[in-house]
């Protein structure tokens, strides 16, 4: 039975014992219905205490428990009614506070893509998005969600990707360009070529973060179990002393009524789904809420280079010619015409550099890639060779600890093009708010040469440098860190560093561009293409175990408060039942300002 219901059943139960007790009279009858519901409820209580206690937790349950069957023991009967209205209200109230909490998680879910156009030929037909192939040539009409991850072959449209990347304003997608799935589609159509299945698409990926964060709620109670022990004792002290001291066990019951666990049950993982909440709408899905007080207590973070630290594309550094017979600007023109329609990662640096300058590129034919050599083909009317120094008959060749490719017009050698990995403007701003956030140790890991790695290190602030790796290289890294610097986190975006995101206490990937495996390691996802989003979560993190601790802090002491004016016998069991749902409110209301930016 859901929480709501066993709320409803109950005040149903309460409205038909006061019209027994009131109505006819019935004092017994009223007595036994609410000992009854009572005693079922606290036999199903009993038996969930008795489970969380098997699992090594200690609950508070106990004090709701006692509460009931002493309160029916010493005849108040009504309090024990108001106790059981105030539990189940209590969860039920947690489960809409939940509900509301999580809700922009949710609806990844019902926005979901669910049929795509597949154009063959000159026909157009609807298949659901599981049924999509990679290669398939997909239309996306105006106004529709992007149904799988893709590149743009025809039309022009401004792109909705806010509900992915948290980027407010459209995007402008033209021929080539990146499709995410689960954006939504302007005002004119594309077509574009599928690059990956379903399963592998962008928004699928964050739909599977999203269940998987659902089914694993905040079990995160740690925050509770520090305080429940001591308030227990505190409770069954100042009762206990009251009826020593009174000779009455009404006295006990009276304060057991106002000692109110819910504080504790409530108010934490309350706090910790509306962080949740708050992170996915600053462009963080965190899977768990046992990850934001991972988060807040951090004391060490490791960084990937590429793709992380920096864009994950290089930018043109040098153009060196041979000889005086070209100009830099006519190498590169040859070499950007030659590369235009290869998918390598230099080649589209070469000819955005080319573009960028306003180069018109000759029209290219003949393209032949040679694996792991370079390209051949024919621009404007002669042979041309861009790729390694040997394959295009270079005597020269620069140290392997720099990138460059080499180019030959009509079998000579005419210069080469080196190229430098451009470091993300805001790397820098990042690592010295996450020192601001106490997060003093800081570290590179990287399969680069120490050389380039200690550049980039020392231009954004990393205190650590741990060059040339290689995937098991940086797990033992993060294995060896010392107790004082944990909990770790770890940020990469590649499927190198999958492994290292599983093993750290805390794996965030960079997922807007990032690999489908790295988002499925890692226990948080920035989605977008931003790496201040990482200090950013560990700020929310914070914020929100404040608010958490903060909100149990006010109950316990509302709570205590309470119990002493009760041991005094001033406040009737009955009136004690009813300030428990102030208690509750109080708390549940405190814990949801982690749902709001400040």
């Amino acid at each position: 039975m859901s929480n709501s219901k066993k709320f409803l059943s109950t005040v149903v139960i309460g409205i038909i014992a006061l019209v027994l007790e009131f109505g006819f009279q019935q004092n017994q009858a009223a007595f036994w219905l609410v000992a009854i519901v009572g005693g079922i409820m606290t036999i199903s209580m009993l038996i969930g205490m008795i489970k969380t206690l098997r699992s090594g937790k200690y609950g508070v349950d106990i004090l709701a428990i006692t509460a009931i069957v002493a309160t029916l023991l010493v005849g108040e009967y009504w309090a024990s009614l108001m106790v059981l209205i105030m539990l189940t209200g209590g969860d039920s109230l947690e489960d809409y506070a939940s509900h509301q909490a999580s809700r922009e998680l949710r609806s990844l879910l019902d926005n979901s893509p669910r049929i795509a156009h597949r154009i063959e030929g000159e026909e157009i037909s609807d298949l659901a998005v599981e049924e999509v192939q990679v290669g398939d040539m997909i239309m996306v009409k105006p106004g529709e969600l992007v149904p799988v991850d893709g590149r743009v072959v025809m039309g022009e449209s401004f792109v909705d990707e806010s509900s992915l990347t948290g980027e407010s304003k459209p995007i402008e997608k033209k021929v080539s360009d990146e499709l995410m799935s689960g954006s939504i589609n302007g005002d004119a159509a594309l077509r574009f070529k599928v690059t990956k299945a379903a399963k592998d698409s962008q928004y699928q990926t964050l739909v599977k973060l999203v269940k998987e964060s659902e089914a694993k709620p905040a079990h995160f109670v740690r925050l509770a179990d520090r305080y429940a022990v001591p308030f227990t004792i505190i409770a069954y002290l100042i009762g206990g002393i009251a009826w020593f001291v009174s000779k009455d066990p009404v006295r006990f019951a009276e304060v057991l009524v106002v000692a109110s666990p819910c504080p504790l049950i409530l108010a934490a993982p309350v706090a910790l789904v509306a962080g949740m909440s708050r992170s996915s709408r600053n462009g963080i899905v965190v899977k768990t809420g046992t990850t934001i007080e991972k988060l807040a207590r951090a004391k060490s973070i490791a960084f990937d280079k590429t793709g992380t630290l920096t864009e994950g594309k290089l930018s043109v550094e040098e153009i060196m010619v041979a000889s005086n017979d070209f100009s830099k600007e006519e190498l590169m023109v040859y070499a950007a015409s030659g590369e235009q329609e290869s998918s390598h990662i230099l080649a589209r640096s070469l000819v955005a550099y080319a573009k960028e300058k306003g180069d018109t590129l000759y029209p290219v034919s003949k393209l032949e890639e040679i694996t792991g050599q370079g390209i051949q083909a024919d621009v404007n009317g002669k042979k041309i060779r861009v790729g390694k120094a040997s394959f295009v008959g270079s005597t020269i060749e620069l140290s392997n600890q720099q990138t460059a490719v080499y180019v030959s017009l009509e079998d000579q050698y005419i210069g080469y093009i080196t190229f430098t990995d451009i470091v993300r403007k805001e790397s820098a701003d990042t690592i010295k708010a996450l020192n601001e956030l106490g997060i003093n140790k800081t570290i590179m890991l990287t399969g680069d040469h120490k050389s380039i790695a200690n550049q980039i290190a020392s231009e954004v602030g990393i205190s650590e440098v741990h060059a040339e790796c290689l995937p098991e290289e940086k797990i033992n890294v993060l294995k060896d860190l010392d107790e004082t610097d944990r909990p770790a986190i770890m940020v990469g975006d590649g499927v190198n560093d999958a492994p290292a995101l599983a093993i750290a206490d805390i794996g965030i990937a960079m997922g807007a561009h990032g690999s489908t495996a790295a988002s499925e390691s890692a226990d948080a996802v920035i989605l977008k293409d931003d790496l201040s989003r990482v200090s950013e979560a560990v700020r929310l993190s914070q914020d929100t175990m404040r608010i958490a601790r903060q909100s149990v802090l006010i109950g316990i002491v509302i709570c205590v408060v309470l119990m002493l004016i009760a041991s005094t016998g001033v406040i009737p069991a009955l009136l004690g039942a009813a300030l428990q749902e102030v208690i509750d409110t109080v708390s549940i209301l405190s814990a949801l300002r982690a749902r709001k930016d400040r």
